[in-house]
């Protein structure tokens, strides 16, 4: 019997050692990493979950365009948060951006990403409750197309409209800032439409425009669009801000493109700052001047005759009038009004017969 004790003591010692081998490897800097499969969706942590956050949290949104994350940018969106929790929520992809953010900028308590394979997840318990906990909400890139599909009218996008509400940092790149207007460009044609596309037929059924999901009042009346110079979409952006203005019977819309490798931190009293990895980076406003200025002249009805005729099905878009201004790293953008301190240049562009002119 008592050799018997001993070989169990020593099987279980083994296996204490064992695990705490384990506890090690998952281990990095003190934090333990956290990755679980579950039906319709995957989760990652790393850092020190749940917690309070250190600081007050802070009103604030992060606009990225796509491509090279910026560490101020980030370093900025952690101090909004309080120095506590960021969420990352996404429909691709893997954890590098969280394992970035955590190890590398760093000055937060934990990072989690949520990677929604399907609808259902977004009524789940527990992704709802790890919502309500973040001090901030980062929505990453992929297809813009699944976000609306998994997240519209869902629990998930009531607790995004609460967090911002109480005063809590939001922020999006690519796809994830397509999401953040007022409206927004959903992508549920199956494709990317290209600026070509969209000014020769702006009624048409590719241009797949999505309002009534996040409500962000530094963005009301705005349509977001990224990637911007990089992939030549001003003209979509013109088609997109006609559509709208068109469909919600208003001129009181703007576009905002934000330039690739850029971004936009826009602070609790919607004075945004410029940054970017380029030297000539920029964010772009659009404004439709002449359709405001019909507006103001005649109201809804008087702009409605305007563009009848001009945003139609099967037809190019003939609109003249944009004031294009352009966001510098020396220029501070006021949103939502969309007024520009100290621009990096002012245009003026028409759309004649599908085509832009100067």
């Amino acid at each position: 019997m008592d050799t018997g004790w001993r070989r169990c003591a020593a099987v279980l010692t083994g296996w204490l050692i064992a695990g705490l081998a384990l506890a090690c490897v998952c281990t990095t800097a003190g934090a333990a990493e956290v990755h679980e499969v579950h039906s319709g969706y995957e989760y990652y942590a790393v850092g020190r979950t749940p917690g309070v956050a250190p600081a007050k949290t802070s009103p604030g949104l992060l606009l990225m365009g796509g491509g090279r994350e910026i560490d101020a940018a980030f370093t900025w969106f952690a101090s909004q948060a309080g120095h506590g929790h960021i969420v990352i929520i996404r429909a691709s992809g893997d954890d590098a951006l969280q394992n970035w953010l955590y190890n590398q900028v760093g000055g937060v308590e934990s990072v989690q990403t949520i990677i929604f394979h399907a609808r259902a997840p977004a009524s789940d318990a527990r992704i709802l409750a790890i919502l309500r906990h973040a001090d901030g909400v980062f929505i990453a890139g992929g297809d813009q197309a699944n976000y609306v599909r998994f997240w519209k009218d869902t629990p998930v996008n009531a607790v995004l409209n609460a967090h911002v509400r109480a005063g809590r940092p939001l922020g999006g790149t690519s796809a994830g800032l397509a999401i953040l207007g007022e409206w927004g460009y959903g992508a549920l044609d199956g494709g990317s439409i290209t600026a070509t596309s969209a000014l020769s037929d702006p009624g048409g059924p590719a241009v797949t425009l999505v309002g009534d999901f996040l409500s962000l009042p530094r963005l009301k009346g705005i349509i977001t669009d990224t990637h911007f110079v990089q992939r030549g979409r001003l003209g979509r952006l013109l088609a997109f801000v006609a559509r709208t203005a068109r469909d919600q019977g208003t001129a009181a819309i703007a576009g905002l493109g934000v330039d690739q490798d850029s971004a936009l931190l826009v602070d609790a009293d919607g004075r945004a700052r410029f940054l970017s990895w380029h030297r000539d980076g920029r964010a772009w406003v659009v404004v439709p001047q002449t359709l405001r200025e019909v507006e103001r002249g005649g109201g809804r009805l008087a702009l409605a005759a305007y563009l009848k005729g001009r945003v139609n099905a099967g037809q190019p878009l003939d609109l003249p009038g944009f004031k294009i201004i352009g966001v510098g790293q020396n220029s501070v953008l006021h949103l939502p009004d969309g007024t520009v301190t100290n621009p990096a240049f002012v245009r003026y562009v028409d759309v004649v017969a599908g085509q832009m002119r100067p």
